[in-house]
């Protein structure tokens, strides 16, 4: 522990100043050349020791320093594990971050129907919203949220869905109706951004979402 290894070096220490003070004390009449040789080489010797002693307990300090304390995830910047009540679910409570992302999803799916860079790689779920048809968008809603909730940091959900890859490939994803485009994935970050200024999240925090989406740009833009 750091103070059981502080407190040792302290008593080394203190126990050299006391030798070398009683070595002084007991022959500081001493006059004799070979004494007086001796008496320097002891001092000499005990201010050596005395270095040597205040270097290891520096050396044990430095080990036994408390590690700093690790940054707080994005999952947490945006509310982490702190329950409070689901607007959404009377009764419910969910994890603040969680509900921060899914709000920013929710609102980001709007801005992307409404996009027209975007939409139309959405024609088969606004076909079906159209219809009175929710259940392809509520998929959605909760798979967006599962994924940005473990790729923020979040501990306590999981993502099942398919792999980037898969997942915006129209051969394996029939969902997907063409290959995305940079130019798309562009307007997808844009979106996500306009929806997390609806929800209010600070701009610093826009960026560093916006930051994680771009590690994603290589598996899904396929065009």
């Amino acid at each position: 522990m750091p103070y059981e290894s502080g407190w040792s070096c302290r008593k080394i220490d203190i126990a050299i100043r006391l030798e070398l003070f009683k070595f002084l004390t007991k022959n500081s009449n001493i006059k004799n050349s070979s004494i007086m040789k001796i008496k320097k080489l002891f001092i000499s010797m005990m201010a050596m020791a005395m270095v040597v002693s205040f270097s290891a307990c520096n050396e044990d300090d430095d080990d036994n320093e408390m590690p700093p304390s690790p940054e707080p995830t994005l999952y947490e910047k945006l509310g982490g594990t702190t329950m409070v009540e689901d607007p959404a679910n009377t009764g419910e409570m969910i994890e603040q971050g969680r509900l921060g992302l899914r709000s920013v999803v929710d609102s980001s799916i709007f801005v992307i129907a409404a996009d027209p860079v975007l939409s139309p790689y959405f024609e088969t779920l606004l076909m079906e919203v159209g219809d009175g048809n929710t259940t392809g968008l509520e998929q959605l809603s909760l798979s967006l949220t599962d994924f940005f909730s473990v790729a923020t940091g979040a501990e306590n959900f999981q993502y099942t869905g398919l792999d980037m890859v898969a997942a915006h490939d129209p051969m394996i994803n029939s969902r997907m109706a063409q290959p995305a485009t940079d130019e798309a994935f562009d307007a997808f970050i844009a979106a996500v951004g306009t929806g997390a200024q609806q929800n209010d999240v600070p701009e610093e925090l826009i960026g560093e979402v916006a930051a994680l989406i771009e590690t994603l740009r290589e598996p899904v833009v396929q065009e």
